[in-house]
C-alpha cells in the first residue's frame, strides 16, 4: 500500500510540475516553443480543460481555472504523501488538507489583487503612461476590485483615487493576514479530530 501511494505521490508531483510549466509558458503568448509545447499541451490539456468548463472559475477575462487545477493536484499529492508516510489517514487530516488547499488558492488570488493594486498605485504616483497594453490589463483587473471595496468602505462618499487604492490594499492585506491566522487555527483544530 505504501509503495503504491509513493508512486502515486511521485506521479502527482511530476504532473503538478508539468501543469505549472504549462501555465507559466502561456503567460508568454508570443513565444513559439514548437514540439515540446505541443507535447506538454497534449499531456496537460485535458486536465486543464476540465476545469475551464466551470463558469464560476471565470471572472471576466481572468481565468481562475489553473489555480483550481493546481489546488486539486496539491490536495491529491498531499493525501498520497500522507498515506505513503503513515499507511492510513484520519478524516481530520483530510479535512485539514482540504482547508489548506482552499486557503492556498484564495490567498493566491488575494495576493494577486494586492500586487495589481500596488502596481496601479505606483503608476498613479509616478504619472506613468497608462495607455500601454500592460497598464490597460492592470486597469481592467484593478478597477472592479477598487469599485467593490470602495463601495464597501466608503459607501456613497467620494474619496480621491490614491486613498481608494491605499484603503483597498490595506483591506485586502489585513483580511489576508486575519484569514490566514483563522485558517491556521482551524487546520490545527480539525487535524486533531479523532475520526
Amino acid at each position: 500500500m505504501q509503495t503504491i501511494m509513493n508512486i502515486l505521490a511521485g506521479a502527482t508531483g511530476i504532473f503538478m510540475l508539468l501543469v505549472f510549466i504549462r501555465i507559466m509558458l502561456t503567460w508568454f503568448s508570443g513565444a513559439n516553443y514548437g514540439r515540446p509545447m505541443e507535447l506538454l499541451c497534449r499531456i496537460t490539456g485535458p486536465y486543464l480543460d476540465w476545469f475551464r468548463r466551470f463558469p464560476a472559475l471565470q471572472a471576466g477575462f481572468l481565468d481562475l481555472s489553473p489555480i483550481a487545477a493546481m489546488a486539486v493536484l496539491s490536495l491529491a499529492h498531499n493525501i498520497f504523501m500522507t498515506l505513503a508516510r503513515y499507511g492510513a489517514v484520519r478524516m481530520g487530516v483530510i479535512l485539514a488538507m482540504v482547508i489548506s488547499s482552499l486557503w492556498s488558492a484564495v490567498s493566491f488570488i488575494l495576493g494577486f489583487f494586492i500586487i495589481v493594486l500596488i502596481l496601479r498605485l505606483i503608476a498613479y504616483l509616478t504619472n506613468r503612461n497608462i495607455y500601454g497594453t500592460f497598464w490597460r490589463i492592470i486597469d481592467a483587473v484593478s478597477q472592479p476590485v477598487l469599485y467593490r471595496i470602495n463601495r464597501l468602505l466608503f459607501q456613497r462618499r467620494l474619496v480621491n483615487y490614491r486613498t481608494g487604492i491605499l484603503a483597498s490594499i490595506g483591506l485586502l492585506g489585513g483580511g489576508m493576514i486575519i484569514m490566514g491566522l483563522l485558517v491556521r487555527a482551524a487546520v490545527l483544530l480539525v487535524e486533531r479530530l479523532p475520526v
